[in-house]
């Protein structure tokens, strides 16, 4: 894979990552071009290649970037709600709805992420690897720190962090994220808290720690 490119102005590499995201999101990884990139983002291709050696690189700089951003996005609310909770079941509810409405609510971030999901056996396997590591891998495992700090609180049972934290995205997110096609076709908040609430009313099921006396 080739490295990225250093040359040129701050702007116009900013102006040239917004449209590859946006490109790339409309058009996935496989039909997008250079030249509608350049085109999206106003600059000669010329510019695009002075910033990024190819496509496979300018891919990889803005799905990195743009799921780095929501795993940040999803980290601040894991602090939001969980680092210093009173009701566990309230707290797990309102961070599972906040997630989902931000995942759905992403845009381009959003449009981005169908599209790889989408181009799966399309994408160099390097990529696919460093946009998981970079988003979906990182936020389970900020999630399983938070939920072996709960357990050290005495509100979890002592179970596989990691695991829970898998479990916990499966039960309140996943379907939500299927039903709406990644943010694609709009949800109810209704529907979004209600399938939040049934999936930690079964997490605590799992994994909730036994109440004292």
């Amino acid at each position: 894979m080739a490295t990225t490119g250093g040359a040129g102005r701050p702007e116009k590499r900013k102006a040239i990552t917004r449209a590859a995201t946006a490109v790339f999101g409309r058009e996935g990884y496989v039909r997008a071009s250079m030249d509608a990139i350049a085109a999206e983002a106003g600059v000669s291709k010329r510019t695009v290649y002075n910033h990024f050696a190819d496509k496979e690189t300018l891919f990889l700089s803005v799905a990195l970037r743009n799921s780095a951003e929501l795993a940040d996005g999803i980290r601040e609310l894991m602090a939001k709600h969980l680092d210093k909770v009173v009701d566990l079941r309230r707290g797990l509810v309102d961070f599972a709805v906040e997630r989902a409405h931000t995942v759905l609510a992403a845009g381009d971030h959003g449009a981005l992420g169908r599209a790889i999901r989408a181009e799966v056996a399309n994408i160099p396997a390097d990529v696919l690897e460093a946009w998981l590591e970079a988003g979906p891998v990182a936020t389970r495992r900020d999630l399983a720190a938070h939920f072996e700090a709960l357990a050290g609180r005495g509100l979890l049972t002592e179970a596989d962090p990691e695991l829970a934290a898998e479990q916990f995205t499966l039960l309140t997110f996943q379907g939500i994220a299927e039903r709406s096609f990644w943010g694609a076709v709009p949800m109810a908040g209704a529907e979004v808290e209600r399938t939040a609430e049934r999936g930690v009313d079964a997490f605590l099921r799992l994994h909730g720690a036994p109440a004292a006396g």
